[in-house]
């Protein structure tokens, strides 16, 4: 049997900030193990089609990069506060499913994980760099490479899936899917793609007027 309205609502609420501290954790932890013991350019095979590979960006998910680093940090923060308003109220509002409220929860883990590394990585690491002298390491806070909010996302997830065959126009030799990510974008896409195949009403009455109490 289903609880009432209120128990159902702390549910959601445990599961959101479950799950949001669980993401940030495991992107964080990847990305320091990838930042702490490889140099920029490294790759560890795992299959054909799959492989550890240690880059850094400026910009925002799979490395793209618009508009300036300040200016992609202060979006995040704006972006976050949004959408912890927005689940907030989603889930005092009540009615909406909990895959709807885990697939929110997932984009706020995901920006906020990246922050994190614009905010912190350039104030606590020395630089990366190419080579075996290029791991980079912990340093005294505020000794690290960069400014606050001027850190690099580190990337590491790459899938060369297939290559194009040379006689496709314009495709010919080129990798399928060639972008390198990490847990936290990987997060907001997979999120993403979710609401909006299956979750475009919640979407569109969360960020319209209240539903009355029939739905109507």
């Amino acid at each position: 049997m289903s609880g009432s309205p209120s128990e159902e609502k702390s549910r959601q609420r445990r599961i959101a900030v479950l799950l949001i501290v669980m993401i940030l954790l495991a992107d964080q932890i990847v990305k320091y193990l990838v930042k702490s013991n490889m140099y920029l350019g490294e790759q560890i095979r795992i299959t054909d089609w799959f492989y550890i590979l240690f880059v850094e960006n400026n910009g925002m998910a799979f490395g793209m990069e618009i508009f300036g680093k300040l200016f992609l940090s202060l979006f995040r923060i704006v972006a976050i506060a949004f959408f912890v308003w927005y689940l907030v109220r989603i889930i005092n509002k009540g009615g909406y499913p909990t895959g709807y409220i885990v697939c929110v929860s997932c984009v706020i883990a995901g920006a906020a994980g990246n922050l994190v590394d614009c905010i912190l990585y350039g104030q606590i690491f020395s630089q990366s760099g190419y080579g075996t002298g290029g791991v980079a390491s912990l340093v005294p806070f505020g000794d690290g490479y960069a400014p606050v909010f001027f850190g690099k996302v580190v990337d590491m997830f790459y899938f060369p899936l297939w290559t194009w065959p040379e006689w496709i126009p314009l495709l010919g030799g080129k990798i399928f899917f060639s972008p390198v990510f990490n847990v936290a974008d990987s997060c907001i896409t997979c999120a993403m793609i979710v609401i909006i195949l299956f979750y475009a009403k919640c979407l569109n009455e969360g960020l319209g007027k209240e539903k009355s109490k029939n739905g109507e």
